[in-house]
């Protein structure tokens, strides 16, 4: 229910063999022996299950993975738990736990003029005691604005993508029994996540952390002690996968671990039907570029953040 399918159904039999007819869309009900697709033009479609000679689930069409489609997609794997719009900017904020939650995501023009708009922004945050942050790509056009206007770039990183059944391919060899996923953020997990205040993290940060539906926490754990050595987070939203937060506890590094981890969550974000996965990497993080170097992933884009001069008042 919900995926992309391609029906084949009986639609007459003939005395020379019988006549065949594909239905391609989204499986929207299945119910009383009856299967209800929609089409991407709309049109809907009823199949009886005792006509079908043949189905299987087909990816959804090819969309150009442009940079403003997939900060969308990496924004709405990382929710912040207090939003607002302002046209086509995503006003985020969530206690201050990581610029990521706590920026607007500029995909496009706010509605009104630029000034305006920084007005309301600046208040938006300001009521919030935290400072205004844009996330914004290279050479887009608002980011030179704020460039001008005297906003200082900081929190440079690249946006890389690479094919998950490539990754998979190069990680089969690799032993991950020792890795357990679970569908929930757990203490165990967040004990050892760098960027957390706290054993138990905070509300905002638990928020932001469990994510949408499709989020999966990656654990390895020491056997003597039960303490974890090694996590990863995994976002599954539709066709695309965002790792994140794949770390190792420095006693434990160099033995496999972060490709372990890795290889989990690549095989259940497959099964989950993902096919693109992509992951945000400050410019200078080395150990995270060459452990996916080798996973095939490449430089989709770049993207910093642009910080007010003027502090709140």
């Amino acid at each position: 229910m919900g995926r992309r399918v391609s029906v084949r159904r009986t639609l007459s039999l003939e005395d020379d063999g019988a006549t065949f007819g594909d239905v391609v869309g989204e499986l929207v009900d299945w119910r009383d022996g009856v299967l209800t697709i929609t089409r991407r033009d709309g049109s809907i479609a009823r199949v009886a299950e005792a006509a079908i000679v043949a189905a299987k689930v087909v990816p959804p069409p090819v969309q150009r993975l442009t940079p403003t489609r997939l900060q969308d997609v990496a924004g709405r794997s990382w929710p912040a738990p207090e939003t607002a719009v302002l046209g086509e900017w995503l006003l985020r904020a969530a206690g201050g736990f990581t610029r990521r939650a706590n920026s607007v995501l500029a995909l496009g023009e706010p509605g009104v003029e630029f000034p305006e708009a920084l007005d309301r922004v600046n208040n938006w945050y300001r009521k919030r005691g935290l400072p205004t942050l844009f996330q914004v790509t290279h050479d887009d056009p608002f980011d030179r604005f704020l460039d001008a206007a005297g906003w200082p770039a900081e929190g440079h990183a690249l946006m890389r993508t690479g094919r998950l059944v490539r990754a998979a391919d190069v990680l089969r060899d690799v032993d991950a029994s020792a890795v357990r996923v679970d569908g929930v953020l757990t203490d165990t997990w967040l004990s050892l996540y760098h960027h957390s205040a706290s054993a138990s993290g905070g509300a905002a940060e638990r928020h932001v952390l469990q994510g949408p539906p499709g989020t999966l926490f990656a654990t390895v754990t020491d056997p003597a002690s039960g303490t974890p050595i090694a996590i990863g987070r995994v976002c599954v939203l539709g066709r695309y996968a965002g790792f994140a937060a794949v770390e190792v506890d420095p006693a434990h590094r160099r033995r496999g671990h972060a490709r372990a981890i890795v290889k989990a969550l690549t095989d259940r974000a497959l099964a989950g039907g993902a096919v693109t996965g992509w992951l945000q990497v400050e410019s200078d993080n080395r150990p995270a570029r060459e452990l996916y170097n080798a996973l095939g992933f490449t430089d989709h884009h770049g993207y910093h953040y642009r910080r007010s001069p003027a502090p709140p008042r």
